[in-house]
């Protein structure tokens, strides 16, 4: 049924509206033209989200690739026009904190600006941003983030010039046609059905919006999305902006401290509130294009409720007094969606090749995904964005759940402009995975946090005595500031420390566990990852899973436990499905997620072998059981596949069973090791182990962006071996980026992540971090900007980021992962960190910074 040929596909983009639109323009502008746009509305007003979408950008985000989607979104429709009207107004953006507590998060949120690269970020002090903003009252008032590129995205125009770009490329547009169905053949996708006919295609990419959950049903697919109504009004003329002649001269307003965010709109205002209940929309239940239009309105337009409007018109009058009493013109609920983890969902379907999805995108992102996609789709992958945190495939089964979605998506809703730890966690549906340990970490006073649904002790209350014990010989335990000491406690140094003198067991159960059995079981291992596949029986080996283009999607171990039977140690859920995709077809190979039927402890410390050998026979000596190996063996009476393997660098196994015996096994370690000052140790101590010892997070530390000479995990790569994204990693140019570990000169100088790195002064500074970018009179219509100015001039721009740290309890002083370009990364070399509204001095370290000779893992 397909119309394509091997050269040129013939595409079906379902939806278009911006996403839709943009992809259309993306994959056309790359020389596949056999395109065309299907919409069950008229264009480019289609009645899905863009066309009542209010157009606010703000770029600056916690998430790199959010970011760099955004900045690409704005340079793009910089340069569009339709009918003769600009596409975006940069008239800049402006977050305000009415609150010292805000005040503290826009600085953080500087960091993130410098960290991505967000041009002409800065920091604003009260009166600078009253003057940016001058009809605030200066009284509420304590400072303030401008990014003057930020601005008002005109998406319908938007819309019809992205469409007009793919069709004269050879594109078709086809307005008021309703997708009926996804039409398949086998595990292929063959077309579309309409209410006018069916459209056939080799690739069909749903870009529905609110409506993606219906069309992904077609296919069996479920998105981990829900469309919610948020309120929005325009108001009617104001005497503040009498006589104005244009749409906007003032920077778009963001006043997170009360959920809300304003816009100029010629002599009126538009407001926007989060400011009210969860109000979710079943995507079956929205009317449809024609319904809506005979009652004379939008499908994606739900009444106004007044009543959830009361707060933001009290508040507006009080942060804004001289607009008076506002007349709410037109007044409204507009649906658009949210999704569980705050993230767009892309990709291809997990079993149906041609299928791929790009929803859950707002205007603010849309041009910067479409790009990543038509990449994505022509090339098979993205050079220009790192898309893991996107792809729809990331999510655990859990995670698809229909409750689950809709409790976090509508908890998304209500936090969206709140003040979020990066360990805090969600606050609903738990516990939801607990390991066969839960019940005895409980009675331990396991403070827990939450991974993939995982309940994961942070510490334990149990060992808070140690800290004034007798155990305590004068252990590093630092005075975090107020951020950093959130979800944190000095117990956590007490379990590291006892880690490193004694022995720990840690609840390893959240570590994905992928089984691949079957005939050529190893070929097709081999064909994926980085290193020999081909060794005896019992090895163990730590590899990488590369992209086609030789960056980092994974990295893994690797245990050969049988001649066609491997246990492979994974990230997640996105591996599970980079593997099956990768399944030849017909193989007698079985891919198998075992995470849930399994779970693991891994006990680590000097003392380890002396509680684990009296509870076999096994030989678990140094030459018996050798560092990267496995074997299966009992322990009492549980059976265990044990593996030598140590992510915190002490000597130790991590024990497997089934989930079954799990608290078994729990409670015969903790008996036999009771004589050796046994305890049990949560993930805080873990994690600053673990950065010790100079491991990588994936994800963190280094992800698809990345290769592995950059990472430093080169070691893996086994260049006698055939392996997937091989032969573009050996052509790929080395830009000289490197991971490196930083020491941080302030004992209680700890960073959590995300911060900018800058090169250090050649003479000290005596200010705070600044952003210090100049920013005309034309950005705010006359209202003028002082640069913000240090006591050496404006302030450096940043080179680098943090990507994971924390407090070294062996070594008594601040760890922190960063990436550095070529010209910093020599040990010895002084940078700055930008944390909050301070510099601290750090210094480029050689790794690992524990036990560089391995002396402690090998005995």
């Amino acid at each position: 049924m397909t119309s394509g040929t091997a050269a040129q596909p013939s595409v079906v983009i379902i939806g278009g509206g911006i996403v839709g639109a943009s992809l259309a323009d993306e994959i056309t502008a790359r020389g596949w033209t056999n395109v065309t746009v299907v919409d069950g509305g008229p264009l480019p007003v289609s009645g899905g989200s863009t066309s009542h979408a209010p157009g606010v950008v703000f770029q600056t985000n916690g998430s790199k690739v959010m970011s760099e989607f955004a900045m690409y979104t704005v340079d793009k429709f910089k340069n569009l026009t339709y009918q003769g009207d600009p596409c975006y107004l940069p008239v800049g953006g402006l977050e305000i904190a009415t609150t010292p507590e805000r005040a503290v998060e826009l600085e953080r949120r500087f960091g993130y600006a410098q960290s991505w690269g967000v041009p002409g970020a800065r920091l604003l002090d009260p009166a600078e941003t009253v003057r940016t903003w001058d009809l605030l009252e200066p009284s509420a008032i304590h400072g303030g983030l401008f990014v003057p590129d930020d601005g008002i995205a005109k998406a319908v125009r938007a819309v019809g010039a992205q469409l007009g770009r793919a069709v004269s490329r050879g594109a078709t547009v086809l307005p008021r046609h309703e997708v009926l169905d996804v039409l398949t053949a086998g595990n292929r996708v063959t077309g579309v059905r309409t209410d006018q006919g069916d459209l056939p295609a080799d690739i069909v990419v749903c870009c529905a919006g609110i409506w993606g959950p219906k069309v992904a049903a077609m296919v069996g697919q479920t998105l981990a999305l829900t469309p919610l109504a948020h309120q929005f009004v325009w108001t009617g003329p104001v005497d503040d902006l009498a006589g104005r002649t244009v749409e906007s001269v003032r920077p778009v307003l963001r006043h997170q401290d009360a959920d809300l965010y304003y816009r100029e709109n010629g002599t009126g205002l538009g407001i926007g509130s989060y400011r009210h209940r969860p109000m979710p929309v079943k995507a079956g239940d929205l009317a449809s294009w024609r319904a809506a239009e005979a009652a004379g309105g939008q499908p994606s337009i739900l009444d106004f409720t007044p009543a959830d409007f009361e707060f933001p018109l009290a508040e507006t009058a009080r942060i804004l007094p001289s607009l008076g009493e506002l007349e709410l013109k037109t007044a409204f609920n507009g649906v658009f969606s949210f999704t569980t983890d705050n993230m767009p969902l892309i990709g291809p379907h997990a079993t149906i090749d041609g299928f791929w999805t790009a929803e859950a995108v707002w205007v603010t992102h849309s041009a910067g995904v479409a790009r990543a996609m038509a990449e994505w789709i022509i090339d098979g992958f993205s050079k220009s964005f790192d898309v893991h945190a996107c792809d729809l495939n990331r999510f655990e089964r859990h995670q698809l759940g229909p409750a689950y979605i809709q409790a976090k998506d509508c908890q998304n809703f209500v936090e969206v402009y709140d003040i979020l730890h990066p360990l805090e966690p969600m606050n609903h549906s738990r516990p939801l995975r607990t390991s066969p340990f839960y019940l005895r970490q409980v009675e331990l006073g396991g403070k827990f946090l939450e991974a993939s649904g995982w309940e994961r002790p942070h510490w334990y209350a149990a060992n808070d005595a140690l800290v004034a014990g007798d155990r305590n010989t004068g252990w590093h335990i630092p005075t975090p500031g107020d951020w950093a000491a959130q979800f944190w406690s000095p117990t956590i140094a007490a379990e590291a420390a006892v880690t490193r003198t004694d022995v720990a067991i840690y609840d390893m159960t959240a570590l994905k566990r992928i089984e691949v059995t079957g005939t050529g079981s190893t070929e097709f291992l081999q064909s994926l990852v980085t290193g020999k596949m081909a060794k005896s029986i019992g090895s163990v080996t730590y590899c990488l899973m590369l992209d086609v283009d030789g960056g980092i999607r994974s990295d893994v171990t690797v245990a050969r436990l049988g001649p066609e039977h491997y246990q492979v140690g994974a990230n997640g859920a996105i591996d599970l499905d980079w593997m099956r995709r990768h399944l030849p077809s017909g193989s007698a190979v079985q891919v198998r997620d075992i995470t849930a039927g399994t779970c693991c402890i891994g006990i680590w410390g000097p003392r380890a072998r002396d509680v684990v050998q009296p509870l076999t026979d096994a030989d678990f000596s140094n030459a018996g059981f050798k560092y990267f190996r496995a074997q299966t063996c009992f322990l009492g009476t549980v059976e265990v596949t044990a593996m030598r393997l140590s992510y915190v660098g002490e000597l130790g196994w991590e024990l497997y069973t089934t989930a079954d015996q799990g608290l078994v096994l729990w409670d015969l370690l903790m008996k036999a090791g009771a004589e050796h000052g046994i305890i049990a140790a949560g993930r805080g101590a873990f994690n600053a182990l673990r950065i010790e010892k100079g491991y990588r997070s994936f994800g963190g530390d280094m992800t698809n962006e990345h290769t592995p000479i950059q990472a430093g995990v080169d070691f893996a790569v086994k260049p006698d071996q055939e392996f997937l994204g091989k032969q573009a990693l050996v052509a790929r140019e080395d830009d000289g980026r490197r991971l490196c570990l930083l020491t941080v000169d302030g004992p209680n100088d700890i960073v959590l992540g995300s911060e900018p790195v800058y090169p250090a002064p050649a003479t000290p500074a005596l200010i705070n971090i600044e952003g210090a970018h100049e920013v005309g009179p034309d950005v705010t219509g006359g209202a003028g900007i002082d640069p913000i100015m240090s006591a050496t001039g404006p302030g450096r721009a940043a080179v680098g980021y943090v990507t994971s740290a924390a407090y070294s309890y062996t070594l008594g002083v601040p760890l922190a992962y960063a990436w550095l370009p070529a010209d910093l990364t020599a040990p010895g070399t002084a940078v700055e960190i930008g944390y909050f509204g301070d510099r601290y001095r750090a210094v480029v370290t050689a790794e690992p910074a524990f036990d560089p000779e391995m002396k402690k893992i090998r005995c």
